[in-house]
């Protein structure tokens, strides 16, 4: 890579912020967009260059777009990370009656299943790192990659509509279990004189709103963990197919949660929990090129990246939490536009 402007590494940051989260495929993009621009664009971003730190720059945008999800979801990642190391002092001095082994409720068990449901990609990743950057990363493959992707969202969209009275159910439970428990917490509090009531009506609104979130987040946690060890290392190893550019990796994960019986909203949320932890460790076992010779030159706007990327994933996490909430809404959206921009890209690389 001959250089990288500020340019190139904010519209790829931004990017690739934005469509990790929605079920587009960050690297695909990551791909086709140079070499749709070309010129000096497919000159310095090509992720298949000998010596080409441009590789290096995504995972590095990575690390901010895993951060961004870490941010949005603090709350349960403390519950969780809290959890783990409880597991840990249950492991050593087990409590009378329990098994040494296993671990203690919801929060424990999440913990445990997110990390064997790491285990396989990041193998994966060590061992056929260069298999899939160097061999399936040829901007015409990737398209086709894509299109395929749009055909998995449409068949997860398929299967969700024969389960989608039930998926309403469980969202009018949930909303229903969180408006219980917020009634509870009002009852068990003290009264407030009017102007500490008007003062703070704002403030209680927010807190309500996280208490409902929280409690949604609840009852989501008790289901995920029902899929079980094997079923969460099935899930994880799903991952292994989004090393390919073009495949979604929260897009595979969504549908493959839905095939094992997760709602989408549930399937939705175990692949952001474990999205998170996989790609931040990537993103910090390349870190390492772009401290190096390679990064020479380019890391203040790979830091310019990187910032628009983490910004652009907590805004589109946000926004795909509220919509996927929402039952009446679907991935066809998503499908659509993959299976064009699939075929459209294919064209335009062939014929130009």
């Amino acid at each position: 890579m001959s250089h990288l402007t500020y340019g190139e590494a904010g519209i790829v940051g931004l990017i690739q912020g934005v469509t990790e989260l929605f079920p587009l495929s960050s690297l695909g993009h990551s791909v086709l967009i140079p070499a749709i621009v070309g010129g000096q664009w497919a000159k310095d971003l090509n992720v298949s260059a000998r010596n080409s730190p441009y590789l290096a720059f995504i995972v590095g945008l990575h690390v901010a777009t895993a951060i961004a999800m870490i941010i949005y979801f603090w709350r349960d990642w403390v519950r969780i990370i809290v959890a783990f190391f409880a597991s840990l002092g249950h492991f050593a001095r087990p409590e009378p009656g329990t098994r040494r082994w296993e671990p203690q409720g919801t929060d424990q068990t999440l913990a445990w299943t997110l990390i064997l449901a790491t285990i396989p990609v990041g193998i994966a990743g060590a061992l056929l790192q260069h298999l899939f950057t160097d061999d399936f990363s040829k901007p015409r493959l990737v398209a086709g990659f894509l299109f395929v992707n749009g055909l998995i969202l449409l068949g997860g969209e398929r299967l969700r509509r024969r389960g989608a009275e039930e998926e309403a159910q469980q969202v009018a439970a949930d909303s229903e279990s969180a408006a219980e428990r917020q009634r509870a917490a009002v009852a068990a509090g003290t009264p407030r004189t009017a102007g500490a009531a008007g003062s703070g009506r704002h403030s209680s609104g927010q807190r309500a709103m996280k208490q409902q979130q929280a409690s949604v987040a609840v009852e989501s946690e008790r289901r995920l963990v029902g899929v079980g060890y094997l079923g969460g290392i099935i899930l994880g190893s799903m991952q292994i197919l989004a090393l390919l550019p073009g495949i979604s990796r929260d897009g595979i994960v969504m549908v493959s949660g839905m095939f094992r019986g997760l709602s989408r909203q549930d399937a939705a949320r175990f692949s952001f929990l474990l999205s998170a932890p996989v790609i931040f460790a990537a993103g910090v076992f390349k870190l390492h090129d772009l401290t190096g010779p390679l990064g020479n030159g380019i890391r203040t706007q790979v830091l310019f990246g990187s910032v628009l990327s983490g910004i652009g994933a907590y805004l589109a996490l946000r926004f795909l939490v509220r919509y996927l909430s929402d039952a009446s809404r679907t991935l066809t959206p998503f499908a659509i536009y993959c299976l064009a921009a699939g075929i459209g890209s294919a064209i335009y690389l062939t014929v130009r």
